[in-house]
């Protein structure tokens, strides 16, 4: 099997996992219950993240974790579509989408630049991720 084959074997079975999940828990991850949780879909998206990074970083990845891999592939998907569909502090002030390129990394803050256009190379802003200090 070439691995392009191998590409599209394993996205439509985490595609399939993830809209299976999705369904199960009632699209809680993009519109969260807020029951316990009070964050945003991209905050609690994030601490969910965090959970499934903790664990690979405490049991490592074999055979028994792979499990953990492809929650934190389908978190990853949700949290791209949670910042695409934030409003409005995920867009610019003239409503254009954030574009989801790391500007830069450091510590624990994490800075997303967008711009309005294509045509202009100006960074318009930087969303910093919600209750993440220096």
């Amino acid at each position: 099997m070439s691995s392009r084959d191998k590409i599209i074997q394993e996205t439509a079975r985490v595609e399939n996992l993830l809209l299976s999940k999705n369904a199960s828990y009632g699209d809680s991850a993009l519109k969260p219950a807020n029951v316990f949780a009070k964050g945003s879909a991209v905050e609690n998206l994030c601490s969910r993240i965090d959970d499934k990074l903790m664990r690979i970083k405490n049991k490592g990845i074999n055979v028994n974790t792979t499990d953990t891999i492809d929650d934190l592939i389908g978190y990853l998907i949700l949290l791209n579509i949670a910042l695409k569909d934030a409003k409005p502090e995920h867009t610019t002030a003239e409503g254009y989408p954030i574009q989801d390129t790391i500007e830069q990394q450091t510590g624990t803050r994490t800075h997303y630049s967008w711009k309005s256009n294509t045509t202009n190379n100006q960074s318009d802003g930087v969303y910093t991720w919600p209750g993440r200090e220096d």
